[in-house]
């Protein structure tokens, strides 16, 4: 359990996908509101760093495991329960990039399991401490879930039913709970490392982590609500809007393939 609380500190919060990007991103802003903060990941080595760039790290706590492991998932949700969550943040996921059908299964479903399937089945399980808390959750999706992306075609899909799921529950719990529906554009992340995803693509349009960060936290403060961050998103979601989509996937297909 972390450490002894003081007058200063607002409750705990869970961040999963905790070891970079995003997440650290998260660690450190929620930390400065006074959070505590159990900061969940499958790399104990990343995740132990995001740990150390914290100004109390004493406070915080570890939990290790990966989201796409239905039975790794119910051992979290069964620690979870028990402690007094006020905050949960939904960060945890990766795209495999390249072709369909030149792709693995495997990787592809654990794709849709860490970044919708888990998300759902933690909120779904933490709703009566969050509700009881006035707490929050943050979904992290993407404009990926915006429109079809082909050669991500498994990411746009988990993405997509992430954003619709978000969305829906923040009407259901608007005034009990706060919810954030993320849905940020290219960001230096390590993303692209992962998904395998060539560099370069939608680099004209990154903006940092810790903005899109702050994009978020700003929208929580203010209620909940559809954030998307920064400018250089917001144009890339208005062009999602007004290109037709029979021209958007043909145009997405030609770029991303190359």
């Amino acid at each position: 359990m972390p450490g002894e609380w003081n007058s200063s500190q607002q409750g705990l919060v869970l961040i999963t996908g905790a070891s970079g990007g995003f997440g650290l991103h998260f660690a450190l802003q929620l930390e400065a509101q006074g959070y505590v903060l159990i900061l969940h990941g499958r790399d104990k080595t990343r995740l132990q760093m995001t740990l150390d760039a914290l100004e109390f790290p004493e406070r915080h706590q570890l939990m290790l495991g990966d989201l796409s492991s239905r039975k790794t998932l119910e051992s979290l949700i069964d620690a979870l329960v028990q402690m007094p969550i006020v905050g949960l943040v939904n960060n945890a996921g990766f795209g495999v990039w390249g072709g369909f059908e030149q792709r693995e299964s495997v990787p592809q479903l654990d794709v849709l399991r860490t970044d919708l399937l888990a998300p759902v089945a933690l909120a779904h399980a933490l709703l009566p401490k969050l509700k009881k808390n006035h707490g929050f959750i943050i979904n992290v999706s993407s404009l990926a879930g915006e429109s079809p992306l082909p050669y991500m075609a498994t990411y746009a899909a988990a993405k997509a039913g992430l954003t619709f799921w978000s969305e829906a529950i923040r009407a259901e719990l608007l005034g009990s709970v706060r919810v954030v529906t993320l849905a940020p554009g290219p960001s230096p992340t390590g993303f692209r490392q992962i998904s395998g995803a060539p560099q370069g693509k939608g680099s004209l349009f990154r903006i940092p982590a810790a903005q899109v960060v702050q994009s978020a936290l700003r929208v929580l403060k203010g209620g909940g609500g559809y954030c998307v961050p920064g400018f250089r998103h917001h144009l890339i979601w208005m062009m999602q809007k007004i290109v037709p989509r029979s021209v958007s996937l043909a145009m997405m297909a030609y770029y991303l393939r190359r």
